[in-house]
């Protein structure tokens, strides 16, 4: 019986171990992103030019920004940054038309809670959207992907939005 115990409390310790140190994990860090790093260029069907930046991890942040450009005139800019805080990784994106005026009110923008990482991909998921995911993927040395994911007979389908090939400088 004495055997029994100690080993049932064994097992039970070990789920909750495995348990916490899966959810910890679950939290990711900048290193799932570090990948996107460097410079990258993308044209779009529509022949929309967009130019991302990304900076190395430096503590607990990346930050990034992405100029879209159509018809030779800028369109669109992002910042991007992704923060380590309590709840996991956060990744946040504010957008501005040229003349730097905000889409998003003042200290709000858009929110990505992570969920998943693997060599060279994450996955993020829009705060108060549950239907939809973004992907980050690095396919090869020289190409980098940000998918757009959501739901379809009960799996995720990711269509790619933005195909970057590296900027050699």
């Amino acid at each position: 019986m004495k055997y029994t115990y100690r080993l049932l409390t064994f097992i039970l310790a070990s789920a909750l171990f495995i348990t916490l140190n899966s959810h910890a994990q679950s939290k990711g860090s900048v290193n799932d992103v570090a990948f996107i790093q460097g410079h990258w260029k993308a044209t779009t069907a529509q022949g929309q030019i967009i130019d991302g930046v990304w900076l190395q991890p430096e503590g607990e942040n990346i930050l990034g920004f992405m100029r879209m450009m159509k018809g030779g005139k800028a369109d669109l800019y992002e910042i991007l940054a992704y923060e380590q805080t309590e709840k996991g990784l956060v990744s946040m994106v504010k957008h501005f038309s040229p003349g730097l005026t905000g889409h998003e009110e003042k200290d709000k923008q858009d929110r990505y809670q992570f969920i998943e990482a693997s060599k060279n991909k994450a996955i993020f998921q829009k705060e108060g959207d549950p239907g939809l995911r973004i992907l980050y993927e690095k396919r090869s040395a020289n190409q980098f992907v940000i998918a757009r994911g959501g739901q379809k007979e009960g799996q995720w389908v990711f269509n790619d939005l933005f195909v970057f090939n590296r900027v050699k400088l």
